[in-house]
């Protein structure tokens, strides 16, 4: 699956409309502890959280995540979807809980990262 149909698949909307959505999701997770997430993230991941501050974006690109994704409509602020644009990672929100992103993840059968 690529970040397009991971999009469709939770109901999101692409924050980084310039950055292409054919990333392959190879893995999910699911954590908002920046420091754990580096020591755990992984190429090909789609992360949910919650933060939206430009470290999140930097810890995405230093992973060479496929996507980062905010759930229950949660948005990023402008600046910081520039820098998102700038490192070609891409940013999805979606109106769904994590709890409901990851299971529909799960269902598509996208491992946990590991």
């Amino acid at each position: 699956m690529n970040v397009s149909e991971l999009c469709t698949l939770i109901e999101a909307r692409n924050q980084t409309e310039t950055v292409p959505m054919d990333k392959e999701v190879l893995c999910g997770y699911v954590c908002d502890l920046l420091s754990w997430v580096m020591a755990h993230g992984e190429e090909g991941m789609a992360w949910v959280t919650v933060q939206t501050h430009l470290n999140v974006i930097a810890v995405a690109a230093l992973a060479d995540m496929a996507c980062v994704i905010l759930p229950e409509g949660i948005t990023m602020e402008q600046d910081v979807l520039e820098k998102a644009n700038a490192e070609g990672m891409c940013v999805l929100s979606s109106g769904l809980t994590a709890y409901e992103i990851c299971g529909r993840l799960s269902a598509q059968g996208i491992p946990a990262h590991g």
